[in-house]
């Protein structure tokens, strides 16, 4: 184990404080549960330039790539960062598919290379003390997206909110916007 300075502990900690600001917590939680665009077309149709879901993704993108800024310029030692540090991967994982369009309208093939880079670096050093776990942890995410998908994770998710209605009349809207979102989901007619 290396040897880890005081400023690098202090600066750990002041970016782990910043990630409990309110905004930006609400964002990192939308993205982890929502982000899963399939091309850069379908992004974009998701979550358009005005909408809150886009704010929340250039918050946690823009957080994220940062954090790596400084990580890859040795200001906080790797093996302290990737210890404690996994959500930049997910994020990466989520962004990846849609990173190299990007590159491509804006003309700059380094766009996001912060990230890529610091993820780099943390797989090699996951897989290097435990190997498998990154395929592991792929697997198990689209494991979760594809429950996430299906009726019986909806109706699951339905009883849990069904659950937690105080009044009659809050009880009777979450069932008839459960049916509404099942009709959908199951493309019913009329």
């Amino acid at each position: 184990m290396s040897e880890i300075s005081y400023d690098e502990v202090n600066l750990m900690l002041r970016l782990y404080d910043m990630r409990r600001e309110p905004r930006l917590r609400q964002a990192r939680s939308w993205f982890v549960e929502h982000f899963h665009p399939e091309s850069p077309e379908d992004m974009m149709q998701k979550y358009p330039q005005s909408s809150e879901e886009n704010t929340y993704i250039r918050m946690v993108i823009s957080y994220w790539d940062m954090v790596a800024s400084i990580v890859n310029r040795g200001m906080i030692n790797d093996e302290l960062f990737f210890e404690s540090n996994g959500e930049i991967w997910v994020v990466w994982d989520r962004m990846r598919a849609v990173v190299p369009t990007w590159r491509t309208a804006f003309k700059n093939p380094h766009l996001f290379g912060n990230i890529e880079e610091a993820c780099k670096r943390l797989e090699m050093w996951r897989e290097k003390h435990s190997p498998g776990s990154t395929a592991a942890m792929r697997q198990m995410m689209s494991h979760m997206q594809t429950k996430k998908g299906s009726l019986k994770y909806k109706f699951e998710c339905g009883a849990k909110l069904y659950g937690n209605c105080r009044s009659i009349s809050v009880k009777i809207v979450c069932c008839a916007i459960r049916a509404l979102d099942l009709k959908k989901s199951l493309a019913w007619p009329g």
